[in-house]
This record gives C-alpha cells, sequence and structure tokens, in this order.
C-alpha cells in the first residue's frame, strides 16, 4: 500500500497456479507446467495480469525464481521483482518496471492451516517497505510492505469452505489475522503481532466482524475491537468467488488501514467459473528464454 493510501500493488509468483482454469483442467498432476507471476495494480490506471505458462518459462536457484520476462531475486535483504507482462481484458497493456520489498527483519513464524500440514502459511516478512517503480504515471511511490508464502500438496477446495486473511500496521508492526472454514466444519481462528525485529507473537483473537459484501456479493469478515466498525476504503480486486480490497478496522484503540482478503471455495468449485476465469488467465505454455 502506498503511503498516501490511494494505491497498492500485489505480486504472487505460482508453482502450480491455484487459481488457473488450466491448471485445473489438467488434474493438477504436473505443477511446474503451470507456472505464473500474476501482477496486479490498483488504483488510477491499475491493471491485472496473470499469465498461466509452461515448464520452459520456469528457471529457480536458491536466490532466484523466473516465470517468462518476469522473476523475484532475493539480493542483500530485498525482494527485487522486475515485472514485464501484459495486462488482461478489458484494457490489454504493458505492465513493466521493478518492485522492491524490504523486510524490517525475516521471522521465523510458520502455521500450519489443516492439522494434517496440507497448507500451510509462512509470513516471512510481514513487516515491510516497498517501493514501486513502473513505466506508468504516478506508479512510482513508496510504502507499506509485506512478503509471505503459502505452501500446498492439496487443492484448497478440497480442505476448505472459506477463508479470510487481514494485514494490517499497527503498534509498530503489524497485526495478521488468518480466518478458515474447513470442508469438515472444523474451524481455524489464528493472530500474530509481528515486530520490527521479525518477532511474532501469538494473540487473543479479537471479536470478528462483518462488513458489506463484495461486489460479487462474497461474504465478508474481518476482526477488531469491540466497538470496531470495518469497512473497505478501496476495492482491489473483485472476483465471483474472491474479493481483495483496503479495509479499515480498530485494533487495540487503534484505526488501522491494511489488506483484507475473502475467500469463498464453495463458488470456486463450480465448473462454471472456469471458462470465465480463462478469459482474464491466458495459457502461454511454449514460452522460451532467449527469444
Amino acid at each position: 500500500m502506498s503511503d498516501c493510501g490511494s494505491r497498492a500493488v500485489s505480486v504472487i509468483g505460482f508453482i502450480g497456479s491455484v487459481f488457473s482454469p488450466w491448471y485445473a483442467w489438467s488434474g493438477r498432476k504436473d505443477p511446474e507446467n503451470h507456472v505464473c507471476i500474476n501482477v496486479a495494480t490498483y488504483g488510477p490506471g491499475g491493471r491485472f495480469t496473470m499469465t498461466d505458462r509452461g515448464r520452459s518459462a520456469l528457471r529457480q536457484s536458491p536466490r532466484r525464481f523466473e516465470v517468462g520476462p518476469s522473476s523475484m531475486t532475493w539480493k542483500a535483504g530485498q525482494l527485487v521483482i522486475d515485472i514485464n507482462e501484459m495486462s488482461g481484458p478489458p484494457v490489454i497493456a504493458r505492465v513493466r518496471g521493478q518492485i522492491r520489498v524490504t523486510p524490517s527483519a525475516l521471522t521465523r513464524v510458520e502455521l500450519p492451516l489443516t492439522p494434517s500440514g496440507t497448507h500451510i502459511w509462512r509470513p516471512f516478512g510481514p513487516v515491510s517497505d516497498i517501493e514501486v517503480d513502473l513505466e506508468a504515471k504516478g506508479w512510482q511511490w513508496r510504502g507499506h510492505g509485506y512478503f509471505d508464502a503459502n505452501f500446498g500438496t492439496r487443492a484448497l477446495e478440497q480442505d476448505f469452505a472459506y477463508w479470510t486473511w487481514g494485514r494490517f500496521p499497527a503498534k509498530g508492526g503489524a497485526t495478521c489475522f488468518y480466518d478458515a472454514t474447513r470442508l469438515d466444519g472444523s474451524e481455524l481462528g489464528a493472530g500474530f503481532h509481528f515486530d520490527t525485529d521479525g518477532n511474532g507473537t501469538a494473540i487473543a483473537l479479537p471479536e470478528k466482524h462483518r462488513f458489506r459484501r463484495s461486489l460479487w456479493a462474497v461474504h465478508r469478515e474481518t476482526r477488531g475491537d469491540d466497538d470496531a466498525r470495518p469497512r473497505q476504503v478501496m476495492n482491489m480486486l473483485d472476483a465471483p468467488f474472491y474479493s481483495r480490497s483496503m479495509v479499515k478496522t480498530r485494533l487495540e484503540g487503534e484505526d488501522c488501514i491494511g489488506v483484507h482478503e475473502a475467500l469463498d471455495l464453495r463458488r470456486f468449485r463450480s465448473p462454471l467459473l472456469k471458462p470465465m476465469l480463462a478469459l482474464r488467465v491466458p495459457r502461454r505454455s511454449n514460452w522460451r528464454f532467449g527469444l
């Protein structure tokens, strides 16, 4: 999120692109043949890019992850993201430039999201600075950053019905919440506060509060003080099964604005969604380096 609160960006690297219809149609048996660096920019002139690429577009090393023309490199304590992608409809345009994410420290927190450990959340740098330098007017800014990873050995919709996640700059660091309803009916509720030294502390969970549904009527809730009245302050990404937005809540008497996600996996299981997603997620199976 930019310091002024008017712009934001998200970048996700996928091996096994979990929201790709092409990966689902393939039977999800070969994750390295469905890779992606998904870039979305939010605010004036925002764009969405998500190209599902084949294994020929993948290069990996301990410090570098490349998918086609874009890459993520760990360099001198920074995550350096070089972007060269095309956005999808309704506005097809080049999205190119560099993003630098600098964690204040790296954490040791790792949270299994299921008892069997089929899904794991790893918040590497929940308190970070971000510098954005893209080739577009107004897309040079600094702000609050965040760097995490999720690992899984099963499809999300095999284990979950619904989840929400939120990260809020608060009390000299950041507070994160993970809440989920699993398919077996059990519930996950977790909250952590991270300081600038990378220390993560599990916290007592404040109350859940519902707030207005997304444009696609995805149910949304987040946590906050008893008197909190969460509300969306910026719509970031809206899909029939997914909402990402900038949300204001109140934590320990402090008003906080952070990024919130809600994911309805009952909707995502619908086969009717896959053709719709294919319009936003093109498949490029034969990309080659050096061409």
